[in-house]
């Protein structure tokens, strides 16, 4: 069978091997994954300590921008075999959470037609989702580096597996729920003869990216 740590790893250990940004030096193949779960982390942990909701988001996406690097330098990576894809994968679905969530909630906030209100609880729910999504990126990131014995490689290929998909259905339920928003305000804007401007704000069906 063909060890797990070098298929499982080599979507951090691959990164080694592309030409590094004159600015920008990789010292450990596991910076780019940790730079995600950190940016991530910290994002979390911004949305639940600063109550002013558009403080709140300015310090957000000051995070997600210095994090954002890690997700583009990984996001370039190709040519991976299988397993190592799942694992790349796995991670840049976390790290496109935080880029809906940042990118939408940013438009929201110009949105007269949220209150206060619904912004913060919209605001807590980007941050829950992207919470519950962290959480299983640190599980993930302890099954691939783990030096433990107790599991065999089949064990550890199903974990990934899992994590994958649940990684995947929360990034598509902030997917969902970011169309749950915008249609709210669309439905909103057509009783006030301002649909243009929502659909301005957002992009048209052919044009959304959200």
């Amino acid at each position: 069978m063909k060890n797990f740590m070098i298929t499982a790893v080599m979507v951090l250990t691959m990164i080694l091997s592309q030409k590094a940004n004159a600015q920008w030096v990789v010292t450990d193949p596991t910076n780019l994954a940790s730079g995600i779960l950190n940016s991530a982390n910290e994002i979390v942990q911004t949305s639940s300590t600063v109550s002013n909701v558009v403080k709140n988001f300015n310090e957000v996406k000051k995070v997600y921008e210095q994090g954002k690097e890690y997700y583009d330098k990984l996001k370039a990576i190709n040519n991976l075999v299988k397993d190592a894809r799942k694992v790349q994968q796995t991670v840049l679905l976390v790290g496109d959470v935080s880029n809906l969530y940042v990118n939408n909630f940013g438009r929201m906030l110009n949105d007269k037609n949220f209150s206060p209100a619904e912004l913060v609880a919209i605001g807590n729910g980007y941050a829950a989702l992207l919470n519950e999504s962290t959480e299983l990126l640190k599980e993930l990131k302890q099954i691939v580096t783990s030096t433990s014995l107790s599991l065999n490689d089949k064990e550890r290929m199903e974990i990934i597996d899992r994590v994958y998909k649940e990684v995947k259905e929360y990034h598509s339920l902030v997917k969902y729920y970011t169309n749950k928003n915008i249609s709210v305000s669309i439905l909103r804007a057509r009783k006030q003869n301002d649909t243009k401007r929502v659909m301005d704000l957002y992009g048209t069906a052919n044009q959304k990216y959200w």
